[in-house]
C-alpha cells in the first residue's frame, strides 16, 4: 500500500514538472515575440514623416528615408536588430521574422 502512494506522489511529481517546463517555455517564445516593439522602432527611424518606403525580405527589412542622420542606428540595434546596413538613404536591417510584421504596421500607419 505504501509503495503505491510513492507512485502516485511521484507521478504527480513529474507532471508538474512536465507542465512547469511547458509554461517556461510559453513564456520565453512569447517574450521573444514581443521583443521588438514597433512604435519605438519608427520612432528610431525618425518618426512616421521620415519614412518614404519600405520593403522586406524573409528575415531583412529595407526602410528608405527622408533624412538617413535622424535613424538611431545604435538604438535600433538595442531594440533587437540583429545587423544594419546603410546604403544612401536606405537602412537594411535584419529583424528576423518580424521583419514582415513591421512593414505591414508601418503600412497601416503612413
Amino acid at each position: 500500500m505504501n509503495m503505491v502512494i510513492r507512485m502516485n506522489y511521484l507521478e504527480y511529481v513529474i507532471i508538474g514538472f512536465v507542465l512547469l517546463v511547458m509554461l517556461l517555455a510559453i513564456l520565453k517564445a512569447t517574450k521573444q515575440g514581443a521583443q521588438l516593439d514597433f512604435n519605438k522602432l519608427v520612432e528610431l527611424l525618425g518618426g512616421r514623416e521620415n519614412i518614404i518606403s519600405t520593403e522586406n525580405n524573409l528575415s531583412r527589412f529595407k526602410v528608405t528615408l527622408k533624412d538617413v542622420s535622424k535613424a538611431n542606428k545604435e538604438g535600433i540595434q538595442k531594440l533587437g536588430a540583429k545587423g544594419i546596413v546603410e546604403i544612401d538613404n536606405q537602412l537594411k536591417i535584419i529583424l528576423g521574422p518580424e521583419s514582415r510584421q513591421l512593414k505591414k504596421y508601418i503600412d497601416e500607419i503612413k
